[in-house]
């Protein structure tokens, strides 16, 4: 069976193993305070071109929106999320159970504006209602679109006006930084957001994230609300090591362009074939349309994700290709959509 179910299916860069074996028996101090998380975080503050940032390193990323969602708010202050927004869909009330609403505009494309911020704003008149503080996107976003640089401004600009912190979700910012069409660039983060962090997980890592904190109202005491919630690993190397790894020279983004070199290829083999798909996605994620038939027969051979029901006659599934995708598996299964849907 070949997977597109997901870019984490596979476990590291070959790169990342070797370092973490050449490095297994050196001694350390634990707790992120060892010389490959310093030298990590400085790596990626060059790379900001930002030294004032503070760096994080945690295990995922559900681990961190918690984390860092549950820090920067006031027990009676909420989020605001896309409908499709990952911590509103795919984690299990994580947020909720930290005492913080998550409050959502509904979204065509992933994506929030000012608009949408501003309708949930003028919702939430008093202190008889949460009060909404933070703004969460992702970039990627679930659906795969990308947040343009003016876009992603304008939101900055709004947010600073109403006094909200901008948190960006970066599971995936890799891609979607390597995006054709991006015009984003990683140094440009720290003064358009509050806060992000870039996605190992998906990336290439064998696991980790980095948390950019860029407001200095954010940055007190982060480290408690990590240790209190479990994140603070006494083997904290094994995050640094591998964020070393990934952005020592270019590993990081040549493992995001291969990701979405092959969901390009997949994606216009797949379009030359008569399918359509359910979003534009310029990442690595991409939402073909099929009959029920259709996806039943590729179930056979592929791992992928249902996304849901179009009509009653048709379904949209997700393809996600990685840092590991073979070329020969996308051949094989647009092959095998034109032997399906252009039978002989």
């Amino acid at each position: 069976m070949i997977s597109f179910k997901n870019d984490y299916s596979e476990g590291a860069h070959p790169q990342i193993l070797e370092a973490l074996l050449t490095s297994n028996v050196v001694q350390e101090s634990g707790y992120g305070e060892d010389s490959y998380c310093q030298a990590a975080a400085e790596i990626l503050r060059k790379k900001l071109g930002n030294n004032a940032v503070d760096i994080h390193f945690l295990a995922g990323g559900t681990q961190t929106n918690l984390i860092a969602i549950a820090a920067f708010l006031r027990p009676h202050e909420a989020a605001i999320a896309a409908h499709t927004g990952h911590i509103f869909v795919h984690e299990t009330g994580a947020i909720e159970a930290t005492g913080h609403k998550v409050l959502t505009a509904e979204v065509k494309d992933g994506k929030l504006t000012p608009a949408h911020v501003e309708e949930i704003l003028n919702a939430h008149t008093d202190e008889h209602m949460v009060k909404p503080k933070l703004v969460y996107i992702s970039n990627a976003t679930e659906v795969g679109t990308i947040y343009t640089k003016k876009e992603l401004r304008l939101l900055s600009e709004f947010c600073r006006e109403k006094k909200l912190y901008l948190f960006m979700d970066g599971a995936r910012l890799g891609s979607a930084l390597c995006s054709a069409g991006n015009d984003l660039t990683l140094s440009e983060l720290p003064d358009l957001v509050d806060a992000f962090y870039i996605g190992g997980t998906k990336n290439g890592a064998l696991l980790g994230e980095a948390l950019v904190l860029c407001n200095e109202e954010l940055k007190q005491d982060f480290r408690y609300h990590m240790k209190q919630k479990g994140a603070l690993l006494a083997k904290g190397r094994v995050l640094g090591i591998q964020f070393l790894e990934l952005f020592r020279d270019n590993l990081y983004f040549d493992l995001a362009t291969h990701a979405n070199s092959m969901a390009y290829k997949l994606r216009d083999g797949l379009k030359e074939a008569g399918v359509s798909f359910l979003s534009e996605s310029p990442s690595n994620q991409i939402f073909p349309i099929f009959a029920n038939e259709v996806v039943q027969e590729l179930k056979e051979s592929y791992h992928f994700e249902i996304w849901g029901k179009v009509d009653e006659r048709h379904t949209a599934i997700r393809l996600v290709t990685s840092w590991a995708t073979k070329e020969e598996a996308v051949t094989a299964f647009v092959k095998d959509i034109r032997r399906i849907l252009q039978p002989q």
